[in-house]
């Protein structure tokens, strides 16, 4: 009798979709999978949530992303660091705008801090596109098929809340490892007032650009101060930004050809084929003419945001900073070129938060400097219809040309709108919290 002892049989679903899941074990017979991970796992997908999203979901695939790679607290020498640095920023941009500080804290946060502080405003952001996504994806079926389908519809926003919540948690985690500051997308996206930056970020960004870390910080800690300062003072900014994209949201319509033909094919008792027909863009979304509207609105927006920030950091650390030109750009390039916080934002929403002109905003807001001094430049903040418009910034230098002082109020003039501006901030601070954004007019 012959000793088969060392021989070890072969996996017998080699070849098939089972071949990882059931590997080999030790005694060679195929090793049971982990069955209490699993329906932990499904669990935590399918668990009860509010709102559309499953944002506890959401929070823990991103929190188990940025903890692959090491992830230090800032240390005490760190956080002072980025307060030393905010403070000289700020003392620099008192001299190039109007705008009074609008920075309240600093913070140095680890990235899985900005996962948690910025949580909010990400809820504020995605849970409208979300909401109506999932909505047509109902609303596009059948009636004969909503009908049979029975139990599918309910599952629909379970699944769907788990698709989104996973999706939203893969893109923030490795968002949280490329982010910098607090404000890195131009919009505001940690708590009122608190100026950020990430350190280890910042580190790794500085590697191999010729200019030292502290230069490096200081020049994100003016533009993370100078976005404070605007987002403080011009308070219906930040609802004018978010409305947009809420716009976006209500406009999803879903193309319902072929829908039904395929619903008839969909098990309703296997969740995993009906999560790979939503992937697969069974309810797609087409872009609508109202969608097209507000997207040029939002990055309208944006890039005379970007192009504000660029143009003031400018001229606060234009001949304080020998190594600011080359920040500059780097920046601009980032920024035009869409970084990973536009490639997230575009996976989230089907939006990209790319400031395509930001080189025209900058020149356009530097011109107005020119001919009416900062305080015509900043007094186009003082209303959304004073904005330039996406036609403006096809000629930058020309906008306003027209009349010979058209923005630039009387010093009387700007201190009482500017007063009105503050005021308001006071008035408005006990109605935060919801962060919605206002119906459009």
């Amino acid at each position: 009798m012959s000793d088969n002892s060392g021989d070890q049989p072969e996996n017998p679903f080699k070849g098939t979709p089972f071949e990882h899941l059931f590997g080999g074990g030790a005694s060679g017979m195929p090793a049971m999978p982990d069955i209490s991970a699993l329906m932990s796992q499904m669990q935590a997908m399918m668990a009860p949530h509010e709102g559309t999203v499953n944002w506890n979901l959401a929070t823990d695939i991103a929190r188990k992303a940025v903890a692959q790679a090491p992830d230090p607290a800032p240390s005490q020498r760190e956080q002072d660091a980025v307060a030393d640095a905010v403070r000289l920023a700020d003392h620099w941009l008192d001299e190039a705008c109007e705008f009074p500080s609008g920075v309240q804290s600093t913070a140095a946060w680890s990235r899985a801090e900005w996962i948690e502080s910025t949580r909010e405003v990400w809820q504020v952001l995605v849970d409208p596109v979300a909401e109506h996504v999932v909505a047509a994806m109902g609303n596009a079926l059948p009636e004969e098929a909503r009908q049979m389908a029975g139990p599918l519809i309910g599952m629909l926003g379970q699944v769907g809340g788990a698709m989104f919540g996973s999706q939203v948690g893969t893109a923030l985690g490795g968002l949280a490892g490329e982010v910098l500051t607090a404000s890195d997308i131009g919009l505001p996206l940690g708590p009122n007032g608190r100026a950020a930056l990430v350190p280890t970020n910042v580190a790794a960004f500085a590697e191999g650009l010729d200019v030292s870390v502290d230069d490096v910080r200081l020049y994100l800690a003016l533009r993370e101060a100078a976005h404070q300062r605007l987002f403080a003072h011009v308070p219906w900014l930040r609802d004018h930004l978010l409305s947009a994209v809420a716009d976006y949201g209500r406009g999803i319509e879903i193309d319902t050809a072929g829908i039904e033909e395929q619903m008839r094919n969909l098990n309703p008792g296997d969740p995993a084929a009906i999560e790979q027909a939503l992937e697969g863009g069974l309810f797609e979304p087409q872009q609508t003419p109202a969608q097209q509207a507000a997207l040029q609105r939002l990055e309208t927006t944006l890039a005379l945001v970007e192009g504000w920030v660029d143009e003031v950091v400018n001229q606060a650390a234009g001949e304080r900073m020998p190594a600011a030109g080359k920040l500059q750009e780097l920046i601009r390039r980032r920024r035009a070129a869409g970084g990973p916080a536009e490639e997230t934002f575009a996976a989230l929403v089907g939006l990209e938060l790319r400031p395509r002109r930001l080189r025209d905003a900058s020149t356009l807001w530097g011109s107005l400097r020119t001919r009416h001094g900062a305080d015509g430049r900043d007094a186009v903040w003082l209303h959304p219809d004073l904005l330039p418009t996406a036609a403006d910034l096809d000629d930058p230098l020309g906008f306003r040309e027209e009349t010979a002082d058209p923005l630039t109020p009387t010093d009387e003039e700007f201190d009482a709108e500017l007063a009105k501006l503050l005021d308001g901030d006071q008035g408005d601070e006990g109605d935060e919290g919801d962060g919605s954004a206002p119906e459009p007019a």
